[in-house]
């Protein structure tokens, strides 16, 4: 069956890859979520003035991969202990979430995330939002599939982001 999964780490252009070149993933979206503005413009999130963050949209098929196994991708691809954005990019527009549909979701990532805390993989606590759906707004067709039309500017773009994950999960074949 066919289920979307909300995830905020960060700049999109940088959350995509990790998600789309897994089985069971059928489609990655970059967008906005999480502000009071209908269909915001990249501009607009930019300003700060939305209440937005930069956000992909997973469809997956959850006979392949479940929300417990996004979540686990999901925190190999931020630094959950910083609320003020992520890497480079900071601000509320990149703050990370973890979006829920129900409370069994819900449920999902506030154990994930109380067990992440508690693994001592990172010396500060995880500060990473767990907040319900929100309306989700595709960003620009030039922001789509980013990593895959200008692999240069993106490779650039997440460096320091790769740097981090290859220190902090060294250990673990999903970073």
């Amino acid at each position: 069956m066919e289920k979307q999964a909300i995830f905020a780490g960060g700049c999109f252009w940088c959350m995509v890859q990790p998600f789309d070149e897994r089985s069971g993933i059928i489609s990655v979206i970059s967008g906005y979520t999480g502000g009071h503005v209908v269909n915001p413009t990249y501009e607009e999130v930019c300003s700060g003035k939305t209440g937005h963050t930069e956000a992909v949209e997973i469809t997956y098929d959850d006979s392949m991969i479940s929300f417990e196994e996004l979540v686990e991708i999901y925190w190999q691809q931020t630094d959950p202990t910083d609320i003020g954005g992520q890497f480079q990019d900071r601000g509320d527009s990149y703050r990370p979430v973890i979006f829920y549909e129900n409370e069994e979701e819900k449920n999902i990532a506030l154990k994930s995330k109380q067990a992440l805390d508690a693994s001592g993989r990172y010396c500060t606590p995880v500060v990473t939002k767990i907040e319900p759906k929100q309306p989700f707004y595709p960003a620009e067709d030039y922001h789509q599939d980013f990593y895959k039309k200008d692999p240069s500017r993106y490779k650039m773009s997440s460096r320091s982001r790769q740097q981090f994950l290859k220190k902090v999960w060294k250990d673990n074949v999903n970073a």
